[in-house]
């Protein structure tokens, strides 16, 4: 299975880029499974995203544009040629 993903503002930064391509030999992948290979891939992501195997809930996870926490969340299936994008908390004033 290919899967695009998208990382941006500090995520970007601790990945390298914007965005990688991926190939897992799994034809069965949820959300939680590919976050918690980046996050013990990437040591700057490592417990900034799931918590417990759960999404933290500042975060926002996308699944081809619609946020995965109005449906499985972390539990949510992905199919080959799917795009996941990660954003972390945004704050302003």
């Amino acid at each position: 299975m290919e899967l695009e993903l998208r990382f941006f503002a500090t995520f970007r930064e601790a990945v390298g880029q914007k965005t990688l391509t991926r190939e897992y030999d799994s034809d069965e992948m949820t959300v939680r499974d590919v976050l918690q290979e980046l996050e013990a891939e990437y040591d700057d992501l490592a417990g900034a995203i799931l918590e417990d195997g759960e999404i933290q809930d500042m975060l926002t996870v996308l699944k081809n544009g619609r946020g995965v926490a109005h449906g499985d969340g972390a539990d949510t299936v992905l199919e080959d040629g799917d795009t996941l994008a990660v954003f972390p908390p945004v704050a302003g004033g």
